[in-house]
């Protein structure tokens, strides 16, 4: 038989791999809880941090939460993509998170500060990454301030942080302004994002 002349099948079917991320504060928390909500087939990556979790955070859904020990024997053991260390924490993405996540054929989410942002751009230059801003510094203030700052490390720190992340945002694929009170609209920009992406013509398939 002979080969069709035109192949149409021009959609790329392939599960895509997405990063949230922005300053601290920004509510990337609640987005994604609020994302997993919606029909869209994802699958959310969970991260190794060696901070003690918030009230809020559950273990193994938010973050796994491991010793400082644990985690540098899992740098020594190779067994990170990637991780950093912010505000003396360290932040890591398991490899074996990553994998089992890709053999789901659901697209992959994973909610990372920047530099973690940056260094999956680095392996999987095919990922797409979404920055989350606050409507206004003011906004931004207010909500960091909310925080159970005894658990927080100094604020100074966190504001020059934040500085150097919002100069590194233009570098993002996509800007979600996700504004107090208007979550519903942030999670809708989302989705439109990930299905606008589903609808670029060409192969982007993410190999491990």
């Amino acid at each position: 038989m002979n080969k069709p002349v035109v192949d149409f099948r021009l959609l790329d079917e392939h599960p895509k791999m997405f990063v949230v991320s922005g300053p601290s504060g920004v509510g990337k928390d609640s987005v994604l809880r609020a994302l997993f909500k919606t029909d869209l087939p994802l699958y959310f990556v969970v991260t190794a941090n060696t901070r003690k979790p918030r009230q809020d955070e559950r273990e193994g859904i938010d973050y796994f939460f491991v010793s400082r020990q644990e985690f540098e024997r899992m740098i020594a053991g190779d067994e990170l993509i990637e991780y950093s260390n912010v505000y003396d924490d360290y932040k890591g993405i398991p490899k074996a998170q990553v994998k089992k996540a890709m053999a789901t054929g659901k697209d992959v989410i994973f909610r990372l500060d920047v530099q973690g942002a940056e260094k999956i751009k680095s392996i999987y230059p095919q990922a797409v990454l979404i920055f989350l801003l606050p409507s206004n510094e003011q906004e931004w203030f207010k909500r960091l301030g909310g925080r159970r700052l005894s658990q927080e490390k100094d604020l100074d720190t966190r504001i020059a942080t934040v500085k150097m992340e919002l100069e590194k945002a233009i570098h993002f694929d996509y800007l979600v302004v996700n504004a107090q009170n208007q979550i519903r609209k942030t999670v809708e920009t989302i989705k439109a994002i990930i299905i606008a992406e589903h609808h670029k013509p060409g192969s982007h398939k993410i190999e491990l």
